[in-house]
């Protein structure tokens, strides 16, 4: 008799259980509790896509809310052609890959203006203006590291003074490789922005 009555309480979950179609139309009509339950759904699934190309649970978490942000503005677009998940990924592999260009492009922004911080080019080369504003530049650099949490600064002079790996960075300030990950993409961002400020200043 027990197992009958878990046999037919497992039927009525699942027939209680809303099916993709039916989020999907309560999502088109602005139902807050059906994209909670979609996002519920298919949370993991799209995080370890993300991860798997990340190597990063900050980033990927990052990816994952602007996936299912994708998902809920553009539910409309969704034709049925392809299951649900499928297409939810191909948003996902598009947000995917407009991060790492992103990383990329802060990245190789960073490089010139440490390029130009540093002379690369040559001193001897600029002109007065131009060492005004590196400068200026410097001096905002400088005082935003100043205003961040010490070990943020610290992992940023780790790997880019002394080149350490993030292992090995990792033990030396007490954080999962992770955080210093998530800090280095953070404290390069920031300040490419200093530096983009500053060459908007110029101008």
């Amino acid at each position: 008799m027990a197992r009958k009555s878990r046999s037919a309480s497992t039927r009525s979950r699942s027939a209680g259980e809303r099916s993709d179609r039916q989020l999907i139309d309560g999502i088109r009509h602005a139902s807050e509790a059906d994209f909670n339950r979609l996002y519920e759904r298919y949370f993991q699934r799209v995080y370890g896509f993300a991860y798997s190309r990340l190597r990063n649970r900050a980033d990927a978490e990052e990816v994952v809310q602007e996936t299912f942000t994708a998902v809920f503005r553009s539910i409309d677009a969704y034709r049925g052609q392809s299951s649900l998940l499928s297409w939810i990924y191909g948003i996902a592999k598009n947000t995917v890959n407009n991060h790492l260009r992103r990383v990329r492009a802060h990245e190789q922004r960073l490089e010139r203006a440490e390029r130009s911080l540093q002379g690369g080019g040559g001193m001897a080369s600029y002109t007065p203006e131009e060492h005004l504003n590196l400068r200026r530049c410097e001096h905002a650099i400088h005082e935003r590291l100043a205003a961040v949490p010490e070990w943020h600064a610290r992992v940023f002079v780790l790997r880019h003074v002394e080149n350490l790996p993030i292992g090995e960075i990792a033990r030396r300030v007490r954080r999962s490789s992770d955080a210093v990950r998530s800090s280095l993409y953070r404290m390069k961002r920031m300040l490419v922005e200093t530096v983009a400020a500053g060459g908007a200043a110029a101008r």
